[in-house]
Order: structure tokens, then sequence, then C-alpha cells
């Protein structure tokens, strides 16, 4: 239970803190939009050479930037309604397969008496063609005792066990679809795409683990199968805290980033006398940027050093911050960009500011309170039933009927 009268004190007890804040963003946003405005103004050969021998500045501009003049690439097209809107996307959509993988997990040690894990993968594929069905199925998978403790060679938590057989298989099931759709341009297909849930740039600090070194592995296999098969993919944030584009600026001006309260998506959309708003209206989106954050030498190419990923921000919403677009870099270098954006646009007209194929792949992927219960339940019967010496407690069944 919240009470009221008590948090409306101790709201007005931090009420400095909250305004000393807000003027510590005010002054940085300021640094930065004055620093990317002078960014825009200096040719492209001198970008590149300030951040030659520079490390972790995060992001360095494509050529994009000197042909267009600035960081910000307006959408081209309006419209009266939503209605109009929809015709375009439809349009856009039409003929082209778009799909999209995600995962939920479940770990239960406290509920029962031995560990045990569970992962659900969910996809969906949309030829978006009248005569071709799509598909939106499910996989569900047991991890047992045995699954989850047995051959470590570094302690793991069981939970973080479970978590990786999700990524992994997230990421396996996007693979598949890259592999079924190469040879695309061949077949005089529309390009397709595929959506992944998150960041392709997956790091962590040194010295990794085994596990950890095993999710970067993956994903940065991810995106060479992408240029392989020439199959378009991106990792969509949508609330994205990444500070690429920070440390890019602060290394432009030869600053320290410090102790920044700023994010990349929060001095793109906010609106400050004086200065051009990034991406002001609907369907904006950033110059894109190559990937030069420090720790990511996975996703970097193994013979000529450039970064395998980059990365936009498109404003997909009327109010809120932009989302975050992680992209194989081949993508741009094969001038495909400006049609993914377009796809992601069109889903996100469809999906009402998110893109559908996502949504729908996480709406069947997701295991829900009463899952849980049928899960619990199920487990219980299937020891009964089997004579296993192992029992789920009667306090996670309460939990789970009383959330």
């Amino acid at each position: 239970m919240l009470f009221r009268q008590k948090l409306h004190n101790e709201l007005t007890l931090k009420n400095a803190d909250f305004q000393l804040h807000l003027l510590e963003q005010s002054r940085e946003l300021e640094f930065y939009l004055s620093t990317l405005a002078e960014l825009e103004k200096t040719p492209f050969a001198e970008i590149d050479r300030r951040f030659a021998n520079t490390e972790n500045i995060g992001a360095i501009p494509a050529t994009e930037l000197e042909s267009n003049g600035s960081f910000s690439f307006p959408f081209a097209n309006s419209w009266q309604n939503h209605q109009q809107a929809r015709a375009w996307a439809l349009d856009i959509l039409a003929n082209r397969t778009t799909f999209a993988a995600d995962g939920s997990q479940l770990y239960v040690e406290k509920e029962t008496s031995l560990p045990i894990g569970a992962i659900q993968i969910g996809w969906f594929e949309n030829p978006h063609n009248a005569e071709q069905s799509y598909e939106k199925n499910a996989e569900f998978r047991i991890l047992s005792p045995r699954e989850l403790l047995e051959n470590q060679d570094e302690p793991i938590n069981p939970e973080t066990r479970v978590g990786e057989e999700r990524f992994h298989a997230e990421a396996a099931k996007v693979g598949e679809f890259l592999t079924r759709k190469s040879g695309w341009r061949q077949r005089g297909e529309k390009m397709p795409l595929a959506f992944f849930d998150g960041t392709l740039l997956v790091s962590f600090s040194l010295p990794q683990t085994k596990i950890q070194t095993s999710f970067v592995k993956a994903m940065a296999d991810l995106v060479l199968h992408s240029r392989e098969m020439q199959v378009p993919m991106l990792g969509y944030i949508d609330r994205s805290f990444a500070r690429d584009l920070i440390s890019m600026l602060c290394s432009f001006r030869e600053e320290p980033v410090g102790n920044r309260t700023l994010f990349d998506a929060s001095i793109l959309h906010r609106r400050v006398p004086g200065f051009q708003t990034v991406t002001k209206l609907w369907g904006d989106r950033t110059c894109f940027c190559y990937s030069k954050r420090s720790g990511l030498n996975a996703f970097l190419d193994s013979e000529t050093g450039k970064p395998l990923v980059g990365f936009s921000y498109l404003q997909t919403t009327s109010d809120s911050s932009p989302a975050r677009l992680d992209i194989p870099a081949w993508i741009y270098e094969e001038a495909l960009l400006d049609e993914l954006l377009d796809v992601v646009r069109a889903e996100c007209v469809i999906g009402l500011g998110y893109p559908y194929a996502l949504e729908t792949a996480d709406q069947t992927a997701v295991i829900s309170i009463r899952d849980r219960e049928v899960f619990f339940r199920a487990l219980q019967e299937f020891a009964t039933r089997e004579k296993l010496d192992f029992s789920v407690t009667r306090k996670g069944a309460s939990k789970g009927r009383r959330r």
C-alpha cells in the first residue's frame, strides 16, 4: 500500500534535487546541440582527421552527413490523417516479407524443490500478400536441472543460463529467416527485413566470462550472416540509453564525457530556442553513424578493421524520444538504408508507434501470470505421475494467484 501523504512529503523534500538536475541537463543540452551544429559545418575530411587516432569516440558519421549538410534527415511525406498514413504504409509493405522474433523465459527455484527453467520463442513472418498466409508461431522448451547445473566450465547462476538459452534461440530464429530469404534479388522480390528486439551491439566490460563471450559471438555472427546472405536486419531499441552520440560530440570538442546526465535519444527530440530539433517530426531520422564504441572488437571486420554495425535514430511517435535502430553497415554501403527506414516507418504506422511485427512476436512469446500457474500445475502433475521426488510449493502458487 502506498501512503499518499508520505509520497507528497517525499516529493516536496526532493524538489531542489529535481530542479538542480533539470538545470544541469539544460546546460548539457545546449553544449551538445551547439557542438552538433559545429560538426555539421565541418568538412568531412576534417571530421575524419579529428577522429582518426581517438579511442572510444562512440560513433563517427557516415559520408551522407556531408552530402546532406545536416545531421537531421527530415521525412519527405506528410498526411492529413491516419487513413492516408496507413494507405502509404500498406503500399510500402505490399508483397514484402517482414519478420520478427522475441522470447520470454521462466526460472523457478524458490517455487520448486529443483531448479527448472523454460523459454518460449515467438515469431511472426508476414509476406503481406493476400495469396500467402502469414506465420505466427512459438517454440517452447524446458530446461531441466541437469541442463542448468551440469557441464559448467565456470560458476553460472541458473537463471543466467536460462537467459543465455533464450538469447541464442532468438538469434537462431532470425538467422533461419535470413537464410531462407537469401537470393531475394534474383527472385525479383521486394527487399525483406528482419527485426531483432534489442541492440545488435552486445558488449560487456572486460574481462568477459565465457557466457558473455557467447552472447557477443552469437550477435556478431548474426550480423555477418546478414551480410553473407545479403538480407537486411536491424536491432530495434524503443527506449535507448546509449551515449554513442554524446561520446562523439565530446570527442569532437576534445572534452571528457564525465558524469553526463543525458542520453543520445534525449537530445534529439528536445526543442531548445536557437537550435534545430534533430528529429522534429514523425519519420525524421538522424545521419547514419558507424559504431566506434570501445569494447566492440567483435563487431569489426576482420579484414578491413571497419565497424560492422552502425545506427540511426528514427522518430516513430510525435511526442517521445526517437527509437534507435542498430543496422549492419553493409546495408548503408549497399544503398538500402532509405528503403529499410521506410519499411520501419510503415511497420510503425500499422503498429501505432511500434513495429507491428515486433509487437506480434512479443505477444506470441509472452508467458503471462496465468501461464505460470498452468506451468506450476503441470509440473506438479508431472512429478506425481512419474513419481519424481520434487514438488511445487503452495507459496509459489499463491503468489501467482494474488499478483
